[in-house]
């Protein structure tokens, strides 16, 4: 039986301690692998955890702003003084006039030039029956 005297030393990617185990083992601990993922992947979670809160927080408004009523007409500055972010949506829905709703989850809304207003709905399950 021939054996290999050289010893490879492998140093953790996460804090440099020496690695003992299998061969393509790159962390010492569950603790280090875990650390080294987060810190590797938090610009991008940062990003989404950012964008998902503007979206809630925007669904939340809509909600509040129609109540309980199928629907609901506000102006543009109602919206802006509640902190509603006009770039962010989930989806957009375009009706067969033309008009496209855009939707943060299951709360849209539609601009109405005409009347410089904006038109809130809800979305309800089987269709999209308000708009």
């Amino acid at each position: 039986m021939i054996t290999n005297n050289i010893t490879e030393h492998r140093h953790c990617l996460e804090c440099g301690e020496k690695i003992v185990g299998r061969v393509d083992k790159k962390f010492c601990s569950d603790q280090c692998r875990n650390t080294y993922n987060n810190k590797l992947n938090s610009d991008a979670n940062n990003t989404v955890r950012n964008i998902n809160n503007v979206l809630r927080k925007n669904r939340r408004i809509l909600a509040e702003l129609s109540g309980q009523l199928e629907k609901a007409m506000v102006s543009k500055e109602t919206l802006l003084s509640k902190g509603f972010n006009l770039t962010y949506h989930t989806h957009t829905y375009t009706t067969k006039k033309g008009d496209t709703y855009r939707f943060c989850y299951e709360q849209g809304y539609l601009f109405l030039e005409d009347k410089n207003l904006y038109l809130l709905v809800t979305h309800k399950e089987k269709g999209y029956e308000t708009v």
